[in-house]
């Protein structure tokens, strides 16, 4: 078998076999494929595509190109969630708090923060003494006992995902849907769980900014889940405005706090529930929405899900008063209001702007090695379909940094596209795909 000859097959649009595309990972991994070949193969799948088969066997020989997690030490369906990424998107700290206290074990590997996307590690080191960095045997054992462990990303899990997705990155072949299928669900099926949902986000904010692009996308992964052997299901939300009213580390987790106790914003409520459904009913808890959601409001008014969200920082080395307690979370020292030039309705809020607003306020990475500061962000006033006056505040920048205050203001503010007419608001969840 030849690199050389499987290319020319894919130019000419024709499939695959599973042999062949193990073949092809095997050899990019160890080396022995070199990255110009890999980038005329993945040139070739651009433009000539992948079928559901071949995007499976693609993504299942980068899962076993490194190591599989073995979870079987966990009692019950495990059940992880996975988001295509989005600004004030931390529907982790509230979601997986809930999902665990109604007896479904979370067992969930999560990133960091990178450009103008927030990670959920950076947002739990929030409490003082919080680690990902744990064992194995204390990744199961912390599930058994508090139902939540969160680590993350082990070096070795599908490691030819990270070596592919750098050379796509730099060859113009990162928006191929197969290849970021496939690139996605590799690492979540490494991850070990028995279920999967799917949070796939479609707006300006997101990866996939066309609705039917999500779709498609969230149409796939389900696809490879499901073929792969896991429960798989998918909701298709709204990335048209930032999650919420927080971006910012601290911040979002205050806000997450306030969803587990029960006044959170309506918009972050609703992904919460709608995420949550499914993996209650993936998860062998509920047998239908109106079940789940009805548990899930049982569990924040009561206190247990704010309750096991303390119980899971504890347990991994974080000081559980903060979550009692959030005013003691860092805040920046400075607030800057950010005022509205004219007055109108708030038709539009480019999500992909205020991240990178909130990233050149310190609150993001714009490379790997970048530091960042818990404590600043963007609280918003405002939100789609809002009405606002000339010289009301349309956001609130926490800083740290007064010589950036001013361009960050301005970046925010040109974030809002305002017009003289109320716009009808967008939904927040669009579908479902299962």
């Amino acid at each position: 078998m030849r690199m050389y000859d499987l290319i020319q097959k894919k130019k000419r649009g024709d499939e695959l076999t599973g042999e062949e595309i193990r073949y092809m990972i095997a050899g990019f991994t160890d080396g022995t494929i070199p990255d110009y070949q890999m980038s005329a193969m993945t040139m070739a799948i651009c433009f000539q595509g992948m079928n559901s088969r071949e995007t499976a066997d693609l993504t299942l020989a980068m899962r076993d190109s490194g190591d599989v997690l073995d979870l079987s030490g966990i009692r019950g369906i495990k059940v992880d969630k996975h988001s295509t990424g989005g600004v004030g998107d931390k529907t982790s700290l509230a979601l997986t708090p809930v999902i665990a206290a109604l007896g479904v074990p979370v067992a969930k590997m999560s990133g960091r923060g990178l450009g103008h996307t927030g990670g959920t590690i950076d947002k739990l080191e929030c409490f003082p003494g919080f680690t990902a960095e744990i064992s194995g045997e204390t990744f199961i054992r912390n599930v058994n006992e508090t139902g939540i462990a969160i680590a993350g990303q082990t070096g070795n899990l599908a490691p030819a995902d990270r070596k592919l997705y750098a050379l796509r990155d730099v060859t113009g072949t990162v928006d191929s849907l197969p290849l970021i299928a496939s690139s996605i669900m590799s690492k979540k099926l490494a991850s070990g769980s028995d279920a999967i949902v799917l949070d796939v986000k479609t707006g300006n904010g997101a990866f996939m900014k066309e609705l039917k692009d999500s779709r498609a996308l969230a149409g796939a992964m389900v696809s490879i889940g499901t073929l792969a052997g896991k429960k798989t299901a998918a909701v298709i939300t709204d990335m048209d405005q930032p999650l919420g009213y927080a971006v910012g580390n601290s911040l979002e987790v205050i806000e997450a706090i306030e969803t587990l106790q029960g006044r959170g914003p309506e918009d972050f409520r609703q992904v919460v529930f709608a995420l949550g459904s499914l993996m209650l009913q993936l998860g062998g808890r509920a047998a239908d929405e109106k079940e789940a959601v009805a548990q899930m409001e049982s569990v924040i008014a009561d206190g247990r899900a704010l309750e096991k969200f303390a119980q899971f920082i504890a347990a991994q080395g974080g000081d559980p008063a903060y979550v009692h307690d959030p005013g003691r979370l860092p805040l920046a020292s400075r607030v800057i209001p950010v005022t509205a030039t004219e007055s109108g309705y708030v038709h539009r809020i480019l999500a992909e702007e205020i991240g990178v607003a909130c990233m050149m306020a310190g609150g993001g990475r714009e490379t790997k090695e970048s530091a960042i500061d818990l404590s600043v962000g963007i609280v918003l006033k405002k939100k789609n379909g809002d009405p606002v006056r000339a010289g009301e505040t349309l956001a609130l920048l926490y800083s740290n940094n007064a010589a950036k205050e001013e361009e960050i203001c301005r970046k925010i503010r040109m974030a809002y596209e305002t017009g003289p007419e109320k716009k009808e608001k967008t939904p927040v969840i669009h579908g479902y795909i299962l």
